[in-house]
């Protein structure tokens, strides 16, 4: 049976992130709770899978599925008005900026401690910021298409992304916190 050789390290960590991807759909449906739709989990998903998964393909496909999941039903239901097709204008440069911020999970949360996962967090929020930020500028009309026009961009995405890195913070806490609580607890969802 597929359970039988499930590993439970793997088990909890699709649990937890699958839970995250869901808060963010939940969070999107509610009227009475929008404004916590403004604290994005994407950057802690990211983090996230990237730190705790041990294969590399598990790592950024397991958060990317969530993410893709989550964005398919959002843009189905809610934001079918902001949209026209499978997904949102300007996804791919989402996914690359989530791949980016995975790797960054990878690369700086090899042991998470609180100094490493607050460093890990800013390098994030830093690849989202830079990288979405790109795609709403290159091309537009709204922004000069030079240097000023990319950094007046920049500019005016400040109010997001600090919800973005609240967001990060707050559900990046939660995840790895329960995590290596729950590692203390069950030595079996030690890495092997």
């Amino acid at each position: 049976m597929l359970i039988d050789r499930t590993n439970p390290r793997t088990a909890v960590l699709l649990l937890m992130i699958a839970a995250i991807g869901a808060v963010r759909v939940i969070f999107n449906f509610s009227h009475d709770i929008s404004p916590l739709a403004n604290f994005s989990p994407l950057g802690a998903m990211a983090l996230f899978g990237g730190s705790y998964f041990n294969r590399g393909w598990k790592a950024f496909g397991f958060p990317l599925l969530t993410l893709f999941v989550s964005d398919f039903i959002l843009q189905q239901t809610v934001f079918r008005a902001y949209g026209d097709g499978f997904l949102y204008e300007g996804w791919y440069w989402v996914y690359g900026a989530f791949a980016l911020m995975t790797l960054a999970g990878r690369l700086m949360l090899r042991r998470p401690t609180v100094s490493s996962f607050l460093a890990a967090t800013l390098v994030t929020v830093l690849i989202h910021w830079i990288v979405t930020d790109l795609s709403v500028w290159i091309g537009s009309s709204r922004f000069s298409q030079d240097l000023a026009g990319f950094l007046h961009c920049l500019t005016e995405a400040i109010p997001y992304e600090l919800r973005f890195l609240t967001g990060t913070l707050i559900y990046g806490s939660i995840l790895f916190g329960a995590f290596e609580w729950m590692k203390r607890k069950y030595p079996s969802l030690a890495k092997a």
